[in-house]
């Protein structure tokens, strides 16, 4: 079928689409933090669906680490179609005058720099081959701003914008580049934004049917099975009782 390399892929929306891809035949990439995650990951996907996994172990903030670690892949490996960058936290929920800078740089490290860092590696591959398709998660946040939510808005609205600019700069090169940007999804989203309360964490899904990891790896693959000549630039998905970043209707 192909590689599908994806970011940040020991949980959420990562884990839930290389199990996806994997069940559709592809070999898989995964990468993350988390090498015990990793390593159980590869072993759960091999021998429940009889592909090839790489698990690489690094950080997306280190430019140095992707260079090396994703940098260095086996030749065979990188024959990429896919690249989901979906590595990407929130930290904190503060107004801006009191927001913790050690958050702000961690948002902006993964959520942005992160991305690129990736990307600027895997799209020499995809240009060579004149082929393939990039998945970047934004968010709702992306398109409206909520109340203590500054910086990691920002962070999605950069997503956004760094996805339009590279679908422009990767025309000539027949590269598709979709921007997914989810609503509210049960994940481990919000027990890392409240680090690790899980009270807390489990409040904001309290009232509504959230969307699920499920949800939205089922939506990347989608738009990565349409014909070659039909690409989503951009699509935002929520649960039915949300309507925005802002708006969701609890009873």
């Amino acid at each position: 079928m192909g590689i599908v390399l994806i970011t940040g892929a020991t949980s959420g929306f990562g884990l839930a689409c290389a199990s996806t891809y994997a069940a559709k035949g592809f070999d898989v990439i995964v990468t993350g933090r988390r090498k015990d995650r990793l390593d159980a990951l590869q072993t759960q996907l091999t021998q429940e669906y009889g592909i090839n996994v790489l698990p690489l172990h690094f950080d997306v903030r280190n430019e140095a680490e992707v260079q090396t670690v994703l940098g260095n892949i086996p030749e065979n490996w990188q024959d990429i179609d896919i690249l989901i960058n979906n590595a990407g936290l929130a930290a904190g929920l503060s107004t801006i005058d009191e927001g913790s800078t050690a958050d702000w740089d961690a948002m902006i490290d993964t959520n942005v720099k992160g991305l690129l860092y990736v990307s600027r590696t895997v799209i020499p591959w995809m240009r060579s081959r004149t082929k393939g398709h990039i998945i970047n998660i934004g968010s709702t946040a992306a398109k409206n701003v909520y109340a203590k939510g500054n910086v990691y808005c920002a962070t999605k609205a950069a997503v956004d914008a760094i996805s339009q600019g590279m679908r422009i700069d990767l025309l000539p090169y027949r590269i598709k580049v979709t921007a997914v940007h989810p609503g509210a999804a049960e994940t481990e989203f919000s027990l890392v934004r409240f680090k690790g309360d899980e009270a807390k964490a489990k409040e904001v899904y309290n009232g509504f049917i959230s969307l699920s990891a499920q949800d939205v790896a089922d939506v990347v693959y989608y738009c990565t099975s349409l014909p070659p000549h039909v690409c989503i630039n951009d699509l935002v998905v929520t649960p039915l009782q949300q309507a925005n970043a802002y708006y969701i209707d609890k009873n």
